[in-house]
């Protein structure tokens, strides 16, 4: 079964929400959560395990590609994303089945040809330039067809996130600064970060039995320095903090500030989860985007396949998709990270922050 885009209208995304894949997914992403617990970011199970090293082994190669499309400087260049993303993800999407078969030569053809479709759309949007939660979900998605599949099993989930996840964030971070990624929706996704949520979740679920860190902890600099390569959570402040630098986290990621007044990272670990129910896999305008496959059933009662459903931007159509405001295809935002980058490479074109 080819992976197909479903969920059309706000009864689709309520059939989905009802649904046992939606649960199974979120599901899935609870236990990896549970299984980092109380361990830093280098604290692998060992051994490794070889479906870990092979999967770690496609995302170096993945990373590799980047090197082969640099940035041409140019001192007028807009404060959007740059055009050589652009030809960096055509690439890895002409070689996203051949690395999967290389890495995992059980799987079946289908099943690569499947995995590949989310493996290519964890990267972000070829036209827009831009990546956002949606993206990141499906490489939770890619993850998730590897456990189906029987290539990764329950029993790595620590090295899962560990050592996959926090590999992808890395190159990720690679991508946002290299090519100027623009957010994927004006709103910033919702104050915690222009692009990720899962870092802040896992970290969370990281720190939850920690006895001296402290949800306030954000606020001050040299803990967040200390412990930015050892907890997903402060490496995503150290980011923030890195890229907008002319305000304070309470002005320019309110959300992050209010969590930070939370009692104990427990608290913040299951608040993560149900935001991440509701604003993420509860969002038409993220899920729109969301395929539908073998390995992630489509619910019953959905709309069928719809061939219009992408317009000549590579977004989506905006007739009966009950789009808010600056969610999907809104007014497109230089990033952060391009507001940095312009600064230090000359004068400021547009003012951001």
């Amino acid at each position: 079964m080819s992976a197909q885009k479903r969920l059309l209208t706000q009864d689709d995304l309520e059939s989905w929400k009802r649904s046992q894949t939606f649960e199974h997914l979120i599901e899935f992403i609870v236990e990896l959560a549970d299984s980092v617990k109380g361990f830093e970011n280098n604290q692998y199970q060992v051994p490794i395990g070889e479906p870990v090293e092979k999967c770690s082994t496609l995302l170096d190669e993945i990373s590799a590609l980047i090197e082969l499309f640099p940035v041409e400087e140019d001192a007028g260049t807009s404060r959007f994303g740059k055009v050589e993303f652009r030809y960096f993800y055509n690439e890895l999407k002409a070689r996203s089945s051949a690395l999967i078969s290389q890495a995992f030569p059980r799987l079946k053809k289908s099943q690569t040809e499947e995995l590949a479709v989310y493996l290519r759309e964890s990267w972000g949007d070829s036209r827009r330039i831009d990546y956002g939660s949606g993206h990141e979900l499906n490489f939770m998605c890619f993850l998730y067809g590897l456990r189906v599949y029987g290539i990764l099993s329950p029993s790595q989930n620590r090295n899962i996130v560990l050592k996959l996840f926090v590999r992808y964030l890395s190159i990720m971070r690679v991508l946002e600064t290299k090519y100027w990624l623009e957010p994927a929706g004006s709103h910033g996704v919702w104050g915690l970060d222009d692009y990720h949520f899962l870092p802040f979740l896992f970290g969370a679920f990281q720190l939850s039995v920690h006895k001296h860190l402290k949800p306030k902890s954000i606020h001050n600099a040299e803990t967040v320095e200390m412990f930015a390569d050892r907890y997903l959570y402060f490496g995503c402040i150290a980011f923030i903090n890195q890229v907008k630098t002319t305000a304070s986290l309470r002005w320019h990621s309110p959300m992050l500030d209010d969590i930070s007044g939370a009692k104990s990272w427990t608290k913040v670990a299951k608040g993560m989860v149900e935001m991440y129910r509701i604003e993420v896999l509860g969002k038409l305008p993220i899920m729109q985007h969301f395929f539908f496959g073998s390995f992630l059933e489509c619910p019953e009662g959905v709309s069928p396949p719809n061939s219009h459903a992408e317009d000549d931007h590579g977004h989506c159509s905006h007739g009966p998709l009950l789009n808010t405001w600056g969610d999907c295809c809104g007014i497109r935002v230089p990033s952060a990270v391009a507001a940095t980058g312009a600064k230090r490479a000359g004068p400021k074109i547009l003012p951001f922050d």
